[in-house]
């Protein structure tokens, strides 16, 4: 008899991992204490979605500000959604830089600066929430050449916490 692990399921049957995680979003054991999850169905304003991302980030969560933009992502309609699916990207290519995931960090940082780039030059809307685009997408190239010539090793906690609005009394990393 097989005494596979359950799976986490919603109610929907769609498999969900109730685990609790650590910092960098990796699953611990069932009764091991991690960091405060970020609901599945959230769903938040620009404005909030900006807010929150920026206050995750801050605080060391790349991979948690990346379920919020995440969340922004599933929940946009054109002509947003390519955004922020690009900053999710970029959120996720921190993450793997968190983690010393070198080629991922460097696949998703690109793939989220080309995104925001993509977008910038096709979207004839209004940049949402404020976001500093062009100092976002100068970030994630920054960060991804960084990781590929110094290593992720390189990679220091202020520059996994891009500013994600431009402020000038905050300037950006690296």
């Amino acid at each position: 008899m097989s005494s596979a692990p359950r799976r986490d399921r919603d109610e929907q049957g769609r498999a969900r991992n109730s685990r609790p995680r650590d910092a960098a979003g990796r699953p611990l054991p069932h009764d091991a204490d991690g960091v405060e999850r970020v609901p599945e169905d959230l769903v938040l304003t620009p404005e909030e979605t900006v807010t929150e991302a920026q206050r995750l980030l801050d605080g060391g969560l790349p991979f948690q500000a990346h379920e919020v933009l995440e969340g922004a992502w599933k929940a946009s309609e054109a002509p947003t959604r390519e955004l922020w699916r690009a900053m999710a990207q970029l959120a996720v290519g921190l993450t793997h830089a968190q983690r010393s995931n070198a080629r991922g960090a460097v696949s998703l940082l690109r793939r989220g600066a080309e995104g925001i780039e993509e977008w910038q030059t096709t979207a004839a809307a209004p940049v949402p929430a404020g976001l500093d685009l062009a100092g976002l997408r100068r970030h994630a190239v920054a960060v991804a050449d960084q990781v590929e010539r110094d290593s992720v090793t390189a990679v220091s906690p202020a520059d996994l916490a891009p500013t994600l609005r431009g402020h000038p009394e905050r300037p950006h990393h690296p």
